[in-house]
């Protein structure tokens, strides 16, 4: 019995779109799953080389949970190119912002291939601070993310 992998075109390939709610959902888990479906990988379809993930939308990108101590202990560095020009910013000042979405964004970024093809695949995710979204159009299915496995939600912090 001959077996043959099958390659699919850039033609054939169905992008669906995708609604998720980041409410209270852990950052690190939220992007792997990100990550996998803008690559294509929950596709049986999936050809490495090609572009056949889904457009994936973000809602309350402000509201994502980090576990621990990560929001005041990750630190996040960049340098401005002058002299003793670095600059450092923590994930929960990154989060109290201006732009919130950011810290998602990179944190996705980070898991996609670093080459032209993760670049494209992406241009199809769309994260929003808020509970607003322009993509109503596209009418995206909603995809409970917490309900994937229970440590995906962040655990109630404890009054103290």
């Amino acid at each position: 019995m001959k077996t043959e992998t099958r390659s699919i075109k850039p033609a054939d390939v169905q992008k669906n779109w995708i609604l998720i709610d980041a409410d209270g959902l852990v950052l690190g888990r939220l992007a792997a799953v990100v990550a996998n479906l803008l690559r294509g990988k929950h596709k049986s379809t999936f050809t490495p080389h090609v572009d056949c993930g889904d457009h994936v939308v973000i809602v309350n990108a402000n509201r994502v949970q980090l576990t621990g101590n990560k929001a005041e202990q990750k630190v996040f560095y960049w340098h401005t190119g002058y002299a003793g020009g670095i600059k450092q910013r923590t994930a929960r000042e990154t989060l109290e912002s201006r732009f919130p979405e950011r810290l998602l964004e990179k944190a996705v970024e980070r898991m996609i291939t670093r080459n032209n093809l993760g670049r494209q695949q992406m241009r199809n995710l769309h994260v929003y601070a808020g509970a607003e979204h322009p993509h109503a159009g596209q009418s995206p299915k909603s995809m409970d993310v917490g309900s994937l496995n229970r440590k995906n939600l962040a655990a109630a912090k404890k009054a103290a």
